[in-house]
């Protein structure tokens, strides 16, 4: 299943480019998908010497719990080591999506290294997963659900665009955007902040769950690759306690979490010519930041332009999040 997943699974078609061609109207000077290039392997290690700023919200998160980012790293590291059937549970994902373990075990320890600090058992988790089922929420902004907010007129596009969930919800969110963010339209203003902030979250702006630390948008995003190779249900906006249950459960959530990565990979391949495969700390950088085809299309651009310039590409680089596991690549090489 890996195999076909490798080949087809994440091959986007032309009407997407076209969805974000209308946000990015500058990257149509871009190298089309369909021409042939040659892919640079993206070697291991980090490009920056030191670790690039880490932001202030994560800064102050981490001292108004009392402690540092060491120390949260190191708690989150014994959970792994302490915890084989975690351990085995990644191993086993990682093998569906045709990923080295590492990128899953970078990216959940960076989420709890600089987000929020990860519970001592895995357990924990499990018994959060179920609280959802009974919790009485709804995915929507001042009275208005996410079903009739995406029903209207703006987002027409996306019906025809959409090859599936992936292509959906960033058409999506694409629209929200250019259309929505920060604007007034019929009477109602909307904050200029992320859709999936502003639709995802009801609890609070910002907020992210399970071990991997995925935002709901994210899963609703992933439901179809991970339906296709996992076989796990399909998610639906209009059924947030399931959409929440399990980016809480591990049992579910692991997926989700390779699917992310593995998308990034495949889009940074196929978009801008790099293989990041061997390399986690710029795997996990897509993780912590988010919308890789985007900024696949941006690298590329700019590559274009430097190379009529006579100019060297410039490489995919970690961002903070990233630098911490390349960093310590070797702790967690050793937990497989």
């Amino acid at each position: 299943m890996a195999a076909d997943y490798g080949r087809a699974a994440l091959a986007k078609g032309p009407n997407l480019m076209k969805a974000i061609a209308g946000l990015f109207l500058s990257l149509s000077v871009a190298l089309g998908v369909g021409e042939a290039f040659a892919v640079t392997k993206i070697p291991p290690g980090n490009r920056n010497v030191e670790q690039p700023t880490v932001p202030g919200g994560s800064a102050s998160r981490t001292r108004a719990l009392s402690t540092t980012y060491e120390a949260k790293y190191q708690r989150v590291l014994r959970l792994f080591q302490q915890d084989e059937s975690l351990r085995a549970k990644i191993r086993q994902v990682s093998a569906q999506y045709d990923l080295d373990p590492v990128h899953m075990a970078g990216a959940i320890i960076g989420e709890h290294t600089y987000n929020v600090d990860a519970y001592d058992r895995l357990q924990t988790y499990y018994v959060k997963a179920v609280s959802y089922l009974s919790t009485s929420f709804q995915f929507a902004h001042g009275g208005e659900n996410i079903a009739a907010f995406v029903g209207r007129p703006e987002f027409t596009e996306c019906n025809s665009v959409a090859a599936d969930s992936y292509d959906l919800w960033s058409c999506r969110e694409m629209i929200w955007e250019r259309e929505f963010r920060g604007r007034s339209v019929d009477d109602r203003f909307y904050p200029d902040n992320r859709f999936g902030a502003v639709f995802f979250q009801p609890f609070y702006a910002g907020q992210t769950f399970g071990i991997g630390q995925l935002n709901p948008l994210t899963a609703l995003q992933m439901s179809d690759l991970v339906h296709q190779v996992s076989g796990l249900p399909k998610l639906d906006a209009s059924d947030p306690q399931a959409v929440y249950r399990t980016i809480m459960d591990p049992d579910l959530t692991l997926a989700y979490v390779a699917a992310t990565l593995k998308t990034s990979i495949d889009a940074y391949r196929r978009l801008a010519g790099f293989d990041i495969s061997g390399n986690p700390g710029i795997t996990a950088t897509l993780y912590n930041v988010g919308n890789p085809e985007q900024r696949a299309y941006r690298l590329k651009r700019e590559n274009a332009e430097r190379a009529a310039r006579g100019e060297a590409p410039r490489l995919p680089e970690e961002n903070y999040y990233g630098w911490l596991v390349n960093d310590r690549l070797e702790d967690l090489e050793a937990l497989f």
